[in-house]
């Protein structure tokens, strides 16, 4: 087991997908910590395994070879209904495609960890609001997806993913549908919840603007890991 201040810890991960000449590897033995109590951005061109690289640590794709720690778990060892059951505990994830049930409400969609959880409905729907018109959606919390753009639907699924406090919240690209200043206070949102000591965000992003609200920035090329640039060291005013 890692230290208690590591949240994420990955050990030489691979990840092959088959191919028609054969299997493709996109992640070549990954070595990656994301330190509790951090906002940690992972940054590169498209295509060099960042969004691989964050379904495995939260449990969604298992690695072809190497070792994953998530929360102090071995994801890598569970079977597939505990990974299940860890993520719906343990992970909040925004996806870039959002994937909220279309016969749900705005404030139902993001409610529903909650209600795995267990919490009455009304109670779960309620604080759900409360997150949700923080980042500019009060108008709009008994609307179903359908009537929502793009950008209102990514601001349900952030609020979905940091609804029931998961000690791992992962971001893949945010802010890619919201202006700048509903960008800037999802990124607040995020930095606040990965000020707690016993949890770790990770934020896949490509927009240079959110930059400064990284604790640490992990530069990813080609399935590998390039640079790693720290605000505790200084090193963030370099890409800032």
């Amino acid at each position: 087991m890692r230290a208690p201040s590591i949240a994420v810890w990955c050990s030489g991960v691979t990840k092959s997908f088959p191919a028609g000449g054969g299997p493709v590897e996109v992640l070549h033995g990954i070595n990656f910590e994301a330190p509790a109590g951090e906002l940690t951005m992972l940054v590169g061109p498209s295509g060099c395994g960042k969004t691989t690289l964050i379904s495995i640590i939260a449990g969604i794709l298992s690695p072809t070879a190497g070792m994953v720690e998530t929360c102090g778990i071995p994801i890598t060892q569970l079977a597939d209904a505990e990974k299940v059951a860890f993520r719906r505990r343990a992970v909040g994830f925004v996806f870039q495609q959002y994937n909220l049930l279309p016969a749900l409400t705005a404030a139902e969609n993001a409610a529903i960890p909650l209600v795995a959880a267990g919490v009455p409905l009304r109670a779960a729907a309620k604080k759900a609001a409360a997150i949700l018109e923080q980042i500019g959606m009060s108008a709009h919390l008994g609307k179903l997806p359908s009537q929502l753009s793009g950008g209102e639907q990514q601001r349900v699924a952030i609020a979905r993913a940091v609804v029931h406090a998961p000690p791992l919240i992962v971001c893949d690209e945010p802010t890619a549908a919201l202006d700048a200043e509903t960008g800037q206070t999802v990124l607040e949102i995020l930095k606040e919840a990965a000020l707690v000591p016993d949890r770790a965000v990770i934020v896949v992003t490509h927009d240079t603007r959110i930059f400064r609200f990284a604790d640490r920035i992990v530069a990813m090329e080609d399935g590998r890991i390039g640079s790693v640039r720290s605000a505790a060291l200084g090193e963030l005013a370099e890409v800032a």
